[in-house]
């Protein structure tokens, strides 16, 4: 990637929050590999341990001295503020993901990703900071219909969750004008790939299929398999994280992080079957239908066009060199 040869030369201080999470394990990677300076922050509410244990296998020790981590809330104003103390970016992915968990307990969830976003936002201003970058959510359009989902376009949320990610985009705009403190928020469409989590009642499709495949176990479709997603291998969204951070905007502003596709459920479990089977997994049983799931859109599909034009955004990886890639790392994981 051209901009982590530019960022070498100069190394920069990046605080990631969630850093022991899925994106964040993967930033985190990416950016010591490029011998930045890097604050962790994390709860372990979500992350674990083994992704930081992991990424340091993968980096230098002379990269992995350029970490340092702690172990601390979001929801904790002053832990915020001790994280984000001489900060150039900050990549915040720390929140509470899943639709059914946010319908399922509403009140944890708005106070991880709504009160916790806002003390990051207020350290983040008082620090200085050049830029704050966000995982925002394509669950933000919520049941507005049309397709491909254009960043300017919304509709009503369809669960707490959407409507917690959608106040994270009211609350960096307000403080763009109010305090001309300027944020990106990255809407991400179904990020897939190593170290996203395959276990718990929240997991992912993509992980909780592929680790049901690979202990030949039954796979559960919601619905009739022909809901579709846009589903974006994890180097493309750490591309765009790391071009948000760079990217010379005098404002605040949202934009989508996808394929600009669509994939069925159908085709996605027919996929994921492949890549296994040409990693000597076979599976061989048909896959069963439940009902549709609470809260889920239909279809979705971003227009990555703004992307594209205002950040240099280019996802190099499609769906199926997504899954070539990161069947190897669950195989291993059995």
């Amino acid at each position: 990637m051209d901009i982590l040869q530019h960022l070498s030369v100069k190394p920069k201080r990046w605080l990631i929050t969630g850093c022991a999470g899925f994106i964040g394990s993967n930033l985190l990677e990416t950016l010591l590999k490029a011998n930045q300076i890097v604050v962790g922050l994390d709860n372990f509410a979500t992350g674990h341990q083994r992704n930081l244990d992991e990424v340091q296998q993968l980096v230098s020790p002379q990269q992995w001295a350029n970490f340092s981590f702690f172990n601390a809330d979001i929801r904790t104003l002053a832990d915020c503020q001790l994280a984000c103390s001489g900060v150039d970016y900050v990549l915040h992915q720390a929140a509470l993901g899943s639709v059914p968990r946010s319908i399922n307990d509403p009140i944890t969830t708005n106070d991880t990703n709504i009160s916790g976003f806002l003390n990051m936002l207020v350290a983040a201003r008082d620090a200085g900071v050049k830029r704050f970058v966000y995982a925002a959510s394509s669950s933000t359009y919520g049941d507005h219909p049309a397709l491909p989902k254009m960043e300017a376009n919304i509709g009503k949320p369809l669960s707490p969750y959407a409507v917690t990610k959608y106040v994270n985009e009211l609350y960096a705009d307000v403080f763009s004008r109010c305090y001309g403190f300027h944020s990106i928020g990255l809407r991400y469409f179904n990020v897939f790939g190593p170290r996203q989590d395959p276990n718990g009642a929240y997991a992912a499709v993509i992980p909780k299929w592929t680790a049901a495949m690979i202990a030949n176990q039954a796979v559960v479709i919601n619905g009739d398999g022909e809901t579709s997603r846009d589903f974006c291998f994890i180097a493309n969204a750490v591309q765009a994280n790391i071009r948000a951070a760079l990217a010379n905007i005098e404002q605040s502003d949202v934009f989508n992080v996808a394929l600009g596709d669509r994939t069925t459920l159908n085709e996605l479990f027919n996929a994921i079957k492949q890549g296994l089977a040409d990693n000597n997994v076979a599976y061989d049983q048909a896959p069963q239908y439940g009902d549709f799931r609470a809260g889920d859109v239909r279809h979705s599909q971003a227009d990555i066009s703004k992307a594209r034009e205002t950040l240099g955004y280019d996802p190099f990886y499609r769906i199926h060199d997504g899954i070539k890639l990161a069947m190897p790392w669950y195989i291993q994981q059995r």
